[in-house]
């Protein structure tokens, strides 16, 4: 098997992948992105809070990304995924599902997260029509509309006065034990919010747009919207297979230049941060390229020097 060499292999090509490579080309790096076109956001119909790219679709999004990247010839796309790494800094292998291999001196993790699968009956048919996971990103689309917050516990107390900016008319479902205190309710209740600890039995909706959400009591909630919290796990394996410190939260442990602790592997993006939107993965993805740029670049003079 004939190995592809390069300076840097970024794995995955969502926002921080696809602008990483961006700085990268630009800097005359040796760059492949490898990804598998299957990003968590293909379920929405837009993004929003990219400035110029406000309501962009997340494939048009990607297809204007990669016709600038194109044109710096040092950067190639593969359509593939990458299922195993080894090697250390300098000298990283990697693998693919379609059997490429690739020699690369450094490793950029762009991973991002994804879905664990969704247990509530009806929620994947609502989910990136009317039913989303941040008020940042979706919130503007469903002003003033009566909703339904799937959440429980500490996220709840959060997120009721962080949604309450965009509607007052919201219902709080916990699909079980609220997981609240006695005070925790009772500001709730002062603020007029209802919560049910109902198990939700279905979510109805027609054309992907919610009608009402109905509990295991019998109890109807009527609604136009849904957020809800995800349960996420990190896009690949790969970052912990090479030894990345991970978090209890599942994140990629990285400096502020998206370097991990393993010399020669960085990550940026939804893998290595909670802050999950388009516009900051993208912004860490260019803090990596510049921080792998640099590094390659001082290896080099200190190689040349010695050679002098």
């Amino acid at each position: 098997m004939k190995k592809q060499l390069l300076d840097v292999a970024i794995i995955g090509g969502g926002p921080a992948g696809l602008n990483a490579a961006l700085v990268l080309g630009r800097a005359r790096k040796n760059v492949a992105v490898i990804d598998e076109g299957r990003p968590r956001n293909a379920v929405t119909r837009e993004a929003h809070g990219f400035l110029t790219r406000d309501g962009i679709s997340p494939s048009e999004f990607r297809r204007i990304a990669q016709e600038e990247i194109s044109a710096y010839p040092s950067v190639s796309f593969v359509a593939d995924t990458a299922v195993s790494i080894a090697g250390t800094n300098g000298q990283f292998q990697i693998e693919t599902a379609q059997g490429q291999a690739f020699e690369s001196k450094k490793v950029l993790f762009a991973v991002g997260m994804k879905d664990r699968p969704l247990d509530i009956p009806g929620l994947a048919e609502v989910y990136g029509k009317s039913a989303f996971v941040c008020p940042y990103c979706d919130g503007w689309e469903l002003r003033d509309q009566p909703l339904v917050i799937i959440v429980k516990g500490a996220d709840l107390m959060h997120f009721a006065p962080l949604i309450s900016g965009w509607t007052n008319r919201f219902t709080i479902c916990t699909n079980g034990p609220d997981e609240l205190t006695d005070a925790q309710r009772e500001e709730l209740s002062q603020h007029g919010v209802p919560v049910f600890e109902s198990p939700i039995r279905s979510i109805e909706s027609n054309d992907g747009i919610v009608q009402q959400v109905v509990l295991e009591n019998g109890t109807t909630v009527p609604c136009r919207g849904i957020f809800f919290k995800p349960e996420l796990v990190t896009g690949s394996d790969l970052p912990r297979a090479i030894g990345c410190d991970i978090t209890e939260a599942g994140s990629v442990v990285v400096d502020q230049f998206g370097k991990t602790n393993v010399p020669g592997v960085y990550s940026a993006g939804d893998a290595a941060t909670r802050m999950h939107q388009a516009i900051a993965a993208a912004s860490m993805g260019s803090f990596a390229a510049a921080a792998i740029n640099n590094e390659l670049n001082l290896e080099a003079w200190v190689r040349n020097t010695s050679e002098i």
